[in-house]
């Protein structure tokens, strides 16, 4: 598998875009459940979540489709995603256009949980994501 797979912990991987390939990849490796955080269109030829879900669904895998933008990042949106991890069998591997926006989602909800967010930032710069924007994001969210 080519994919850079950033784990995160409890069972959580991100990743950049995924074709069919990837998909296919992932089912053979133990993945069960993918999360595409990429609105539709997003880039020309992107696999259309429609589509995705039918590939992860034939090999067995659950498809959660949580598009997000940094201008529509909201609650709700945190909220499908920590339920998501929650209650979806792992491991989980979530994905955007570089794996940025889904490290983001991952560290609000845990934020919910108690964790600090500068830990965070740093956790995730030691994968090369940047989530800087964390506590500001977080403070436009409450």
């Amino acid at each position: 598998m080519s994919l850079q797979l950033v784990s995160l912990g409890s069972g959580l991987s991100v990743t950049g875009r995924l074709d069919r390939a990837d998909i296919e990849a992932l089912a053979r490796s133990g993945v069960r459940t993918i999360v595409n955080n990429r609105p539709d269109g997003e880039d020309p030829g992107q696999l259309p979540a429609a589509e995705a879900r039918r590939i992860a669904e034939a090999h067995g895998l659950a498809y959660h489709h949580i598009p997000i933008t940094a201008a529509t990042l909201s609650r709700a949106d945190v909220d499908a995603f920590a339920a998501t991890l929650r209650d979806a069998p792992a491991p989980v591997v979530a994905h955007c256009r570089s794996g940025t926006r889904s490290a983001l989602l991952w560290a609000l909800s845990r934020m919910r949980e108690g964790a600090d967010p500068l830990a965070l930032v740093a956790e995730a710069a030691r994968h090369g994501i940047d989530i800087a924007s964390l506590p500001a994001v977080a403070a436009r969210l409450r």
